[in-house]
């Protein structure tokens, strides 16, 4: 998982593409997208102000005609652990946004997910498989739909697709401060996770709502997976006296899989999931995983660091 941010919930402005503040109509300032930009690159992706709490990454394209960097914040879907997806609705204007032409020029950009860096192909979807997405983001934001309804064109739907090859981690952090900010990425998407089952009411799990748990999941499976294969047999060979704490963490490791897999399953019923149920098992797992965090921030990260 490599962009955990928050619910898509922010301002109108062309530039963001992104539902909410109905009253905002206007495009929105360069130097005030700029200040986004520094705002999110000095917090790990997070933001204040009319963002907070926005599902948010930065964006950067090489402009079609000069071919010089363009850096903007946009709002984006989980698409299951491999890709995102951004909508170029421009806030229901008639023309798509400056961003969209340069990746259609270009497709190869730069994604900042606020914990990761990474080289991303962007690809518009077509036909059913937009139709598809684009629907998702409506059910789970009715203001999607209010844009499309403003406007003639088909609002876009683009898919970053992650490049194979080595993600860097945001600035220049030590080995136990990048392990930190990957946690705090997992702490933040699963308690927005929590926050939009709650707000989605008794009923079934919307299909956005799936993706995002299914997301969350794989991303949950990749970062152990990873820490079990490589980290923790280099910290215990180094370090035999970490064995007892090695030992602990792979175990808190099955079992978060394991409440990894219930969830997965009731998930699998698509559109009958319910949404109580589902939250139900967010929040067991939420539990379980705050404090295997907890434990591994504290006994290992420090030795880390050292």
């Amino acid at each position: 998982m490599r962009a955990p941010a928050g619910p898509c919930h922010a301002p109108d402005t062309r530039l963001l593409g992104m539902p909410a503040d109905r009253n905002r109509k206007k495009r929105m300032p360069n130097d005030f997208n700029q200040s986004v930009i520094e705002e999110f690159r000095a917090n790990a992706g997070q933001v204040g102000g009319p963002f907070e709490g926005a599902r948010l990454l930065l964006l950067t394209t090489t402009g079609a005609r000069t071919g010089a960097p363009h850096t903007t914040p946009v709002g984006y879907l989980p698409d299951g652990g491999e890709r995102v997806l951004v909508i170029a609705s421009a806030g229901g204007s008639p023309r798509n946004p400056a961003w969209y032409h340069n990746l259609v020029a270009n497709p190869r950009v730069t994604v900042e997910s606020g914990v990761f860096t990474y080289q991303a192909e962007a690809l518009v979807l077509r036909g059913e498989e937009r139709d598809r997405a684009f629907a998702r983001a409506a059910e789970a934001e009715p203001g999607w739909a209010e844009y499309q309804e403003k406007t003639s064109r088909v609002i876009p739907v683009v898919a970053l697709r992650e490049i194979p090859g080595p993600p860097q981690v945001a600035g220049t952090p030590s080995v136990g401060e990048a392990i930190k900010l990957i946690h705090d990425g997992f702490r933040r998407e699963l308690a927005l996770i929590r926050t939009e089952i709650a707000a989605s009411g008794p009923g079934a799990l919307g299909a956005q709502l799936r993706v995002n748990c299914l997301t969350v999941c794989q991303g949950l499976h990749n970062h152990h997976t990873g820490e079990d294969r490589m980290l923790f047999p280099a910290v215990a060979e180094r370090h035999p006296e970490l064995t007892p704490v090695i030992d602990r963490l792979t175990e808190e490791h099955l079992a978060i899989a394991a409440l990894v897999e219930e969830l997965r399953q009731t998930l699998s019923a698509g559109p009958e999931s319910d949404a109580p149920t589902v939250l139900a098992e967010v929040e067991r797992l939420c539990d379980e995983l705050e404090r295997h965090l907890s434990h591994e921030e504290e006994h290992l990260i420090p030795m880390l660091d050292r």
